[in-house]
């Protein structure tokens, strides 16, 4: 008997089956991106309150059951199924395991070692499954002499250094707007599932991929990691300004701002002819002169810019092939015409919301003669156990 897959059609991972046994982000982030590939993703949760994002809010939406939905649990769990299971009882441990059997892939960001409390620690799992491809998703990493910290992006992001790099200046650090710790770690997770099954097919056996979010922090640091392992140079916040490329930043226009990119001498020199400067002048003739003389590029920029009208100073950065952009708030982004082109905003039929709008994959397929193939029909995200009669009738036949 196949997996309950819904209504919806092939996608690349089309037939791999995922026990989701993760809560709150990182892991239910990797699952979801699966699950925007085609994989059944079965998401195993406490009866007793499920995902703790379920409770996460405001903002909650009343079903028509009259109960809340939170939409921070709505942002992370789409195209999935959900059963609920004790796995501190007996019946609910019985389950699990006839579930492992028949996963390719299970997905777990417990505190290193609750897993293995529960009975089901690395080589149990590989004695139930031995194709099986674990994800296991911590906070500082499985071992160390800090491995077994428990993980929250706020303190990952601060712990990691981003926060340093982040914010109006050195004594501001800033965390990021979103759980970025905690979505990289998913992306990096989902990435490191994708490379194991393919090496799967090769040896017919899984393994365990391991990350954290940490190890996801430090590995997007970029040049700022190789500025301090290289140059032995600590980067720091600085602003809405670029710290190797000048000028590259946030500038203030009459009615607002827009933000530019000169990146090249080419980009600087049609900057330049755009608005009648002198492109040699002292200390301004290559980036590394505008950058040590960061200042009075700013003040010169930032003076031609102050009194011109946002869109009217775009059009001129556009005719002068000069990239730039405005700096656009949430509901101007899901408004704009792009964003819908790009399939970045899908609407689904939840069970007791009803149809609502959510923000989309990032991913777009297309056939070598063009045709997009990019699925289309998605899964709203779950009410708890929503789909568990279904699954266990699945289960009871294995």
């Amino acid at each position: 008997m196949k997996a309950p897959t819904g209504d919806h059609p092939a996608g690349p991972l089309t037939g791999i089956v995922v026990a989701d046994l993760s809560r709150a982000l990182a892991g239910p982030h990797a699952t979801m991106m699966m699950g925007d590939l085609g994989a059944t993703v079965i998401k195993v949760e406490n009866p007793s309150g499920g995902d703790d994002t379920r409770g996460w809010g405001p903002p909650f939406v009343t079903g028509t059951d009259g109960r809340p939905q939170s939409t921070y649990f709505l942002s992370a769990n789409r195209n999935k199924h959900s059963l609920a299971l004790d796995l501190k009882s007996a019946v609910g441990k019985d389950s699990l395991e006839r579930l492992i059997r028949r996963a390719d892939v299970l997905v777990e960001n417990f505190r290193p070692g609750v897993l293995d409390r529960l009975g089901f620690d690395s080589q149990r799992l590989a004695q139930l499954n031995p194709r099986l491809v674990v994800l296991s998703i911590s906070g500082f990493g499985h071992d160390g002499p800090e491995g077994g910290r428990s993980g929250y992006d706020q303190i990952a992001q601060g712990e990691a250094g981003l926060m340093s790099l982040t914010g109006s200046g050195p004594a501001d650090p800033q965390r990021a707007g979103v759980p970025i710790a905690d979505l990289l770690a998913g992306m990096y997770g989902a990435y490191g599932v994708l490379a194991a099954l393919l090496e799967r097919q090769r040896t017919g056996h899984g393994q365990v991929v391991r990350t954290s979010l940490l190890a996801a922090v430090v590995g997007v640091h970029g040049f700022q990691g190789t500025r301090w392992t290289v140059a032995k140079e600590v980067g720091l916040a600085q602003g809405n300004q670029h710290p190797s490329i000048c000028p590259y930043g946030l500038f203030h226009t009459a009615d607002g701002a827009v933000q530019i990119s000169v990146g090249s001498e080419g980009l600087w020199q049609r900057f330049c002819t755009a608005f009648a400067l002198d492109p040699n002048a002292e200390g301004m003739a290559t980036n590394p002169e505008r950058v040590a003389s960061r200042s009075a590029v700013l003040k010169l920029v930032g003076g031609l810019f102050a009194d011109l009208d946002t869109e009217d100073l775009l059009v001129r950065l556009a005719e002068a092939g000069v990239p730039a952009g405005r700096v656009r708030d949430l509901q101007e982004v899901y408004e704009w015409e792009q964003t819908r082109s790009q399939g970045l905003l899908i609407d689904v039929s939840h069970q007791t919301l009803g149809d609502v709008t959510l923000p989309g994959p990032p991913l777009r397929f297309f056939a070598p003669d063009g045709a997009e193939t990019t699925r289309r029909h998605h899964l709203a995200p779950p009410v708890l156990d929503g789909n568990g009669a279904e699954l266990r009738t699945w289960l009871d036949a294995s």
